[in-house]
């Protein structure tokens, strides 16, 4: 679904011991267990209906995004390409996918969307599932009767956990969750044709890749032959993807990284500039300070004032 006019980041500002950063919630909800918040579920009617049923081409930067076509039809337009869907059927789309559909009005199903980072936390003690949903899934169901009728059972679980309130909310969407991605890729592994990923594809699910290891690992500053080698690729190929897919260099995204916790540190703390120099391992508190005016324009202590519309 398109949300790239409805995705709000909304911060918990209150109570910030001096080195808490807050955390980012999908659409503004505002529940009582704001541990959900990294998920949420919506019925294609609710969105769709808004826009005539159709929903343009977009992109999720760092969103995975599930639609699950119960019954109804949807003309789907994925990286250029477009197919026709009968309802039961599922999409599984991983982040920068370009996608759009348009619905028939009697459509029916549900969306589900949550930060790829929770992903790859769910998944990342089975091995093999997550690589599954590293690509582009569109699975018909009209010959999985016993999976389809698993999976409407199952997401109509995960919807009431996340529109209910109960004990171990966030708990209960995961679990729920894990089986919705565990029934796909088995049916995926049933199905699968052999076919080889697209070059363009691969290209992206390395980028993708790269940008994981670097939310790990920025404060260690590694060079980007260490991330190279670890991605299997020569350092030029990794850069070369970067800009394609991520729009900088490989060092570049790097510094983005580096520099967005920093900002998060100045806007969201207490902490003197010489402190968040040594929060991301900065030897060299006065360096650090030439970095972030580079990168940004402003010193720390000016950037922050600005945010709090303050004299620096």
């Amino acid at each position: 679904m398109d949300i790239s006019n409805i995705l709000r980041l909304r911060t918990e500002r209150t109570k910030l011991a001096p080195v808490d950063i807050p955390s980012y919630a999908l659409y503004g909800e505002t529940r009582d267990d704001p541990a959900a918040d990294w998920v949420h579920c919506e019925t294609i009617q609710s969105r769709s209906r808004l826009h005539n049923y159709r929903i343009m081409p977009h992109r999720h930067e760092r969103l995975f995004q599930i639609l699950h076509l119960a019954c109804g039809t949807a003309d789907l337009v994925i990286d250029g390409e477009a197919r026709t869907l009968t309802g039961p059927a599922i999409v599984a789309l991983p982040p920068m996918t370009v996608h759009g559909y348009t619905f028939s009005p009697d459509v029916q199903g549900t969306v589900i969307t949550l930060f790829d980072s929770r992903l790859t936390h769910i998944l990342a003690d089975m091995d093999g599932t997550l690589e599954t949903f590293r690509s582009i899934q569109v699975v018909g169901l009209h010959d999985h009767a016993d999976a389809a009728r698993v999976l409407l059972e199952d997401i109509a679980s995960l919807t009431a956990e996340f529109t209910g309130r109960g004990s171990g909310r966030s708990e209960a969407i995961q679990a729920r969750l894990l089986l919705v991605l565990i029934a796909l890729h088995r049916i995926r592994g049933s199905t699968r044709d052999g076919a080889a990923p697209s070059r363009g594809r691969r290209a992206l699910q390395h980028a993708l890749r790269f940008r994981e290891l670097v939310d790990q690992d920025f404060r260690k500053h590694h060079p980007i032959e260490s991330y190279a080698r670890r991605l299997s690729l020569t350092p030029p190929h990794l850069n070369r993807i970067c800009r394609e897919h991520l729009g900088d260099t490989a060092l570049g995204v790097v510094h983005q990284r580096i520099i967005l916790e920093a900002k998060r540190y100045l806007t969201f703390t207490s902490l003197s500039a010489k402190e968040i120099a040594s929060a991301l391992a900065f030897d060299d508190p006065a360096y650090f300070a030439r970095f972030f005016k580079q990168k940004t324009g402003l010193p720390p202590l000016a950037f922050r004032a600005m945010q709090q519309n303050t004299p620096p």
